[in-house]
């Protein structure tokens, strides 16, 4: 059972990166699978969650108009679009998948963590 996260790295402000997130050894389609990042010193925040079954992902505030959540089920893999990049985005991010009814971040911890991938926003 594992979540490999790709595509991080070094990107200048105003740039933009891709992170993947294949999943394996579950089935996927039970999972509701989130993007959550943590920076040098500060709390883990998700960024991008299922707080509902059946609705759209939740975006933090601090991201919302810049990235965007999409998957490819066929594939067990999601991918977080991170346009517009600022220095304070630089953090180590994860994906993370919860079962479906269990993916509100705000009141679940994920049981399926990444090893998480760097994105480095330099200015």
């Amino acid at each position: 059972v594992q979540l490999v996260e790709s595509g991080g790295g070094l990107v200048q402000a105003g740039g933009s990166l891709r992170l993947s997130c294949a999943g394996s050894g579950f089935t996927f389609d039970d999972y509701a699978i989130g993007w959550y990042r943590q920076a040098p010193g500060k709390e883990r925040e998700g960024i991008s969650y299922f707080k509902i079954t059946g609705e759209s992902p939740h975006y933090a505030d601090s991201v919302k108009g810049r990235f965007a959540y999409s998957s490819d089920n066929a594939k067990n893999t999601v991918y977080l679009q991170m346009n517009s990049l600022k220095p304070e985005d630089t953090a180590v991010y994860y994906c993370a998948a919860a079962p479906w009814g269990y993916s509100d971040y705000e009141r679940y911890e994920p049981r399926i963590w990444g090893q998480g991938t760097q994105v480095t926003v330099s200015s």
